[in-house]
């Protein structure tokens, strides 16, 4: 009897036409190109990029309905099958940030629990990079919003120039940070009249390295604005203020630190010849526009005839489209990696360029197994 049952279970197994399980590894029924791209938004602002995107890489953008609830709770309904597939997830960022980051965090759970094999965000523009540093009693809120990400199911992130390269460490999982500088850069040179007249400006010491990058490519000379204009993003609003210098204490006092001096801002100054040039602003992020805007005014008054302002992400909130319209500024150039098409109908001045190619080729090679290498050629540190 045993020997019978040997017999059997042997030309079971040695049995060459006995069919495999139609759910195994080997005869997963998948798509051919083996990956999906949805958008987590479904607005037709944001979903402008997924669209372009979707046509450069020739496939379909995949079925998926997000919705608020009456009680505005975030629902995603996914259509299709995602299972064993990388899926690219693209998610523009509206002026409702909270609720673009619930979308992303609700959608990417929902493709984990899918079964995806692969779950990567592309976040041209990722929100709370400001929020990256200890501000006294507050909290570095780009840290949980990378770790919520990384519960949420992503494995992978593709987003474009983060306004602190250091960010890329909150991930447990690969970031790709690309660069927009070779377009604003090729624009610079095909769009400005004149550009060797140019001269690249810094409107604070801080944004001076990347200024400098653009100059030493375009071979253009550099100004630094330099005083009361300046950026609030320094010293005197992070950690090294807290606590606060005085205070009531009992008994005994411990040890008693140096006093140090507060520091004064000298007179505004532009370190720079810009008298008959045209002067070019570089920044990341043009949001807030009274620092340009004040910038602009300095360097009309240093004699420079023409302002022009090029940066990635086009936030433009509040009443900046009507200070830009209002200024000094001759025009203002940023990506599509924000929806902006409001802010340009308040602003003429205000001119798009399309970044969906480099995001469509990272998410080709990315699938792919290829080198990312070919997009950041001849891309400074600084950039």
């Amino acid at each position: 009897m045993p020997i019978r049952r040997f017999g059997a279970h042997r030309s079971l197994v040695s049995h060459s036409h006995t069919p495999k399980l139609s759910y195994g590894f080997t005869k997963m029924n998948v798509s051919k190109s083996g990956y999906r791209v949805f958008s987590a938004n479904s607005t037709t602002a944001c979903t402008e990029l997924a669209k372009k995107i979707t046509e450069r890489l020739g496939v379909e953008l995949g079925k998926s309905v997000v919705y608020q609830e009456s009680n505005r709770e975030t629902r995603v309904d996914v259509k299709e099958s995602v299972r064993g597939q990388d899926i690219f997830i693209i998610q523009t960022i509206p002026r409702d940030v909270n609720t673009a980051i619930m979308e992303l965090l609700v959608m990417a759970y929902a493709l984990k629990t899918s079964c995806a094999k692969n779950i990567i965000g592309v976040i041209p523009y990722f929100p709370y990079s400001k929020q990256s540093k200890m501000r006294k009693r507050g909290s570095i809120v780009c840290k949980l919003l990378a770790s919520m990400l990384a519960k949420a199911g992503l494995t992978h992130i593709i987003t474009m120039d983060l306004h602190q390269k250091e960010i890329q460490g909150f991930f447990t999982f690969p970031v790709d940070n690309l660069r927009a500088s070779p377009f604003l850069i090729q624009y610079i040179q095909e769009e400005i009249p004149d550009y060797r007249n140019a001269v690249i400006v810094a409107k604070s010491p801080a944004a001076a390295k990347r200024a400098q990058s653009y100059a030493e490519r375009l071979r253009l000379g550099l100004a630094v604005i330099h005083g009361e204009a300046q950026c609030s993003e320094l010293d005197m609003v992070d950690g090294r203020h807290s606590p606060p210098s005085s205070r009531t204490t009992t008994g005994h006092t411990g040890l008693e630190l140096p006093l140090m001096m507060a520091k004064e801002k000298p007179p505004i100054t532009v370190v720079g010849d810009v008298g008959g040039r045209i002067a070019i602003i570089v920044d990341d992020i043009i949001d807030d526009v009274e620092d340009f805007v004040a910038a602009a005014d300095i360097l009309k008054e240093r004699g420079a005839y023409k302002i022009y302002i090029m940066a990635t992400h086009g936030l433009l909130s509040a009443e900046a489209p009507r200070l830009l319209e209002e200024s000094a500024i001759d025009e203002v150039v940023v990506t599509n990696t924000v929806p902006h098409e409001v802010q340009k109908l308040q602003c003429p001045k205000i001119k798009t360029i399309d970044v969906s190619m480099i995001l469509a080729e990272a998410i080709r090679r990315i699938h792919n197994g290829e080198s990312m290498a070919y997009l950041f050629r001849n891309i400074a540190v600084d950039d």
